[in-house]
């Protein structure tokens, strides 16, 4: 009789500290519910719930194990960072990019990126998306930079996804220039054929007086063909014969007024005190360059920006801004390529000539989507060195 009456206590303590071992996500043990009774189904619905959560847990471990190893072996690098800048997850190819020694999980992410190449470090500690080059053991090296923040157990975290882009780059830099190739053949059969046809033509006419007025007509488009095709490889040795930069200290006023009297553009912010420091011609034929396209993007220019900014010891960065049709990730990816271009008839040197300058004066170039739509032209010059 005394044992029926501590039962119902005995089985409530026994139910009290089950439940607390879900506290301590423990959800092995269980209760004998072998009495029908009201505290026999309470610990039969406790030993259900345990079942469940029990399996829930063990499918999303078995789900953890597995998000891990393809993360792990992700060419992807991959890098969570929690509120503080602290690193709480960084996969093989993370440590290996940033060449860190052993697992860097809990370190400060900004230390980190202090021995990262200066275009490395700036692109990853700005806000945007981008595609960017870094010079590594002497050989350039291009990535593109996504970055996502979410909500993690109520904190906010950023994700970054960091894709080494080289060798897919240099795959479709091998089709690029069959694709030039064949372009190039295809526009040297089109006026050579003709000019051929009607080097023929006049030879016969030479020998007929009655035909003599035929004479200049095939001359004349003769001359047309052979024009074209001199303006059509001339585009193309500008491109390979690309002179070194002669820098020199450069105002900004008449540098931005003989662009506008080409092309439209906003003004965005104040210019720096300092002059500007890069050869002239180059750079203006960079920013004609970047404004056209702008231009031909479909933006109006109230929607085209250009801002410089600059100071002592940093470099200037000059950004071309437009609210025109935008590229894709692949486009963003593919348009710095030779030959690449989304516009009929066009030659596709725009972009990859605007980057060898950049690279010439030992800067960069690199591409943001705009947020609200567009697109952003970055080009980063190196501080003036001290003489």
């Amino acid at each position: 009789m005394q044992w029926l009456m501590w039962r119902p206590r005995r089985a409530l303590m026994a139910l009290e500290d089950a439940v607390r071992s879900f506290n301590d996500r423990d959800y092995s043990m269980r209760l004998a519910a072998d009495v029908d009774d009201e505290i026999g189904q309470l610990q039969d619905i406790y030993n259900r719930v345990a079942d469940t959560l029990h399996s829930e847990r063990s499918a999303l471990f078995q789900q953890e194990v597995m998000l891990d190893l393809v993360l792990q072996a992700s060419p992807m690098a991959v890098v969570l960072t929690n509120p503080r800048h602290r690193i709480v997850f960084a996969n093989r190819a993370a440590r290996s990019l940033f060449h860190t020694r052993g697992r860097p999980e809990g370190y400060d992410f900004q230390a980190l990126l202090a021995d990262c190449p200066g275009e490395m470090r700036r692109v990853l500690e700005s806000d945007q998306d981008a595609l960017f080059t870094v010079l590594v053991r002497g050989e350039e090296e291009t990535y593109h930079l996504v970055r996502r923040r979410f909500t993690l157990n109520a904190q906010s975290h950023t994700l970054y996804l960091i894709e080494h882009l080289t060798p897919e780059l240099r795959r479709r830099e091998v089709g690029v220039w069959k694709k030039a190739i064949r372009l190039m053949s295809h526009e040297l059969n089109n006026s050579l054929a003709p000019i051929t046809s009607l080097a023929r033509s006049a030879q016969e006419i030479l020998g007929q007086p009655e035909r003599q007025q035929q004479l200049a007509s095939a001359l004349e488009v003769i001359g047309e063909r052979a024009e074209h095709l001199r303006d059509f490889l001339e585009g193309y040795a500008r491109f390979a014969r690309l002179p070194e930069p002669r820098p020199a200290a450069v105002e900004w006023e008449p540098f931005l007024s003989e662009l506008r009297a080409v092309y439209a553009f906003e003004l965005e912010g104040e210019l720096p005190p300092a002059d500007g420091y890069f050869d002239a011609s180059q750079m203006q034929q960079v920013l004609i360059n970047l404004l056209k396209n702008a231009h031909e993007a479909g933006s109006s220019a109230e929607d085209i920006d250009l801002r410089i900014e600059g100071a002592p010891g940093v470099g200037c960065r000059i950004s071309v801004s437009d609210r025109g049709r935008g590229l894709s990730e692949d486009g963003i990816r593919e348009a710095i390529l030779p030959f690449y271009s989304t516009k009929t008839g066009n030659s596709g040197l725009g972009l990859p000539l605007c980057r060898e300058i950049m690279e010439a004066h030992g800067g960069s170039l690199r591409l943001v989507p705009r947020e609200g739509g567009g697109l952003t032209v970055d080009c980063w010059l190196p501080p003036r060195e001290p003489e």
